[in-house]
């Protein structure tokens, strides 16, 4: 049975699905002002989209990727909106909550990358992968003694889960459901709708090859308030246990073309700002999306004009592209039964795809970026052994924060000069997520400089 609209736009609240939208002030909106003005949005400003700890002030930055994707994915969702209300697949009102749901989705899903971008991400989790490979506690290590069903959330700590706890618990932490987004805007977000647990059985099984089963996108302990998005908004369930996971909403798919579209043409236009690669190879990519120009550039044009011309022809038309793609796959999209990105079965398939190998032949691998790369491993890697200690203590009071900052002045003052927040902790699977919560949320500055402090270097 196909996925409802009615249901897919639900403007219920999580954990209070009877909150009311004020006249002028729809769900979306109100969705967008709390994660615009939210402190762990405020951060990603510090946070590396590419280059890591890069002083140039025009490469981008997860803060600036977020907006540039929340206005792709704004545009996203007004064509495939109107596309949709011309074939009558929506009504009029119904226009305008799409868009403005797409254009939330995109300004949250990043908010949950930690330092250093996907390197601090596989940081994180080779860091606590460490104990589970050796099937030991090792020295009796808070990490090493997590459950086995639960390890694998911390062994391939993943972004896209640490989001969805920040948006559904960490944020505004004393109410149930944190910022209380929409049912609709959560469930766009949710690029992998399952837990790890759910992941992992799924692919044993004949549908292991969905696209939504990839990664995961929930830790256990916000699975509730996941399944709660999920039946509010009326996706389709499949599984059952903890194997149960959920097909993706429809606008999912519009939300990662948003950030497919961003992050693959503006990491060109970083890469020729920073020198990775030469502004005659950007200029030649983004012509095979955008086409070239009916006429000349002026002689006047600088490289750089060039290149922000042909940026902005690229994502135009690559957004026409991913809104045909949406509008050809329809049926099996409302069906849950699509499984691939927008633009890889897109008109413009072939250059994302040239683009891609670019990118990994000499953007992300460039000289600068992999020494930049080491160093932050070693800053997390650091912090993460030191503050380990401080939860191994917290274990030994019996998990009574009262006592343990009591009994040990050294931990009182540390916990005293990061902010860190305690509370909530119960045993070791509590006490790690608190933990990923502290490192996952630093900007890169400011865990160089825990790492200073620690370490003695200030």
């Amino acid at each position: 049975m196909a996925m409802q609209w009615d249901r897919l736009l639900n403007a219920g609240r999580l954990c209070r699905p009877d909150f009311p939208e004020p006249p002028g002030r729809p769900a979306y909106l109100q969705d967008y002002d709390r994660i615009l003005f939210s402190e762990p949005f405020r951060r990603l400003a510090q946070k590396t989209q590419v280059h890591p700890l890069y002083e140039h002030d025009h490469v981008h930055h997860r803060m600036i990727h977020s907006l540039e994707t929340a206005s792709a994915g704004r545009s996203l969702g007004t064509l495939a909106g109107q596309a949709m209300l011309k074939q009558g697949y929506i009504h009029e009102a119904q226009r305008e909550v799409i868009a403005g749901t797409i254009q939330a989705a995109c300004l949250v899903h990043d908010i949950g990358n930690p330092p250093f971008g996907h390197s601090g991400e596989d940081s994180i989790g080779e860091w606590f992968a460490t104990p589970f490979r050796t099937g030991a506690d090792v020295a009796g290590s808070v990490a090493g003694s997590i459950a086995k069903a639960q390890q694998g959330e911390f062994a391939a700590f993943e972004g896209n889960a640490q989001g969805f706890r920040i948006a559904a618990r960490l944020e505004m932490a004393r109410r149930e459901g944190g910022m209380r987004l929409s049912y609709a805007t959560l469930g766009a977000f949710m690029k992998y709708p399952c837990t790890d647990e759910a992941r992992q059985l799924a692919r044993q099984g004949s549908d292991g090859s969905y696209v939504g089963l990839k990664k995961f996108g929930v830790f256990q302990s916000e699975a509730a308030l996941f399944a709660e998005v999920a039946e509010a908004t009326g996706m389709r369930a499949d599984g059952a246990g903890a194997g149960a996971y959920w097909r993706r909403h429809p606008l999912a798919f519009l939300v990662e073309a948003a950030d497919d579209i961003c992050y693959r043409i503006l990491d060109l236009e970083d890469a020729a700002t920073v020198g990775d690669l030469s502004t005659r190879q950007v200029i030649a990519c983004l012509e095979d999306i955008a086409g070239k120009p009916n006429r000349e550039d002026g002689d006047a044009m600088t490289a750089r004009e060039v290149v922000a011309m042909r940026r902005a022809g690229a994502i135009h038309q690559a957004i026409e592209a991913a809104v045909a793609a949406f509008m050809a796959q329809y049926d099996a999209i409302m069906a849950g039964e699509f499984s691939d990105g927008l633009m890889e079965v897109s008109s413009k398939a072939e250059a994302f795809s040239q683009m891609k190998e670019i990118s990994n032949a000499r953007i992300f691998t460039a000289q600068r970026k992999t020494e930049l790369e080491i160093s932050g491993r070693q800053v997390i890697f650091a912090v993460l052994d030191h503050f380990h200690a401080l939860y191994a203590d917290l274990r030994d009071s019996g998990w009574d924060v009262e006592l343990f900052l009591a009994q040990h002045g050294y931990w009182a003052k540390l916990v005293r000069a990061v902010g860190l927040d305690l509370r909530g902790i119960t045993d070791e699977y509590t006490a790690m997520h608190n933990l990923a919560d502290f490192v996952s949320g630093m900007t890169d500055r400011y865990a160089v400089k825990v790492r200073d402090m620690v370490a003695g270097r200030i």
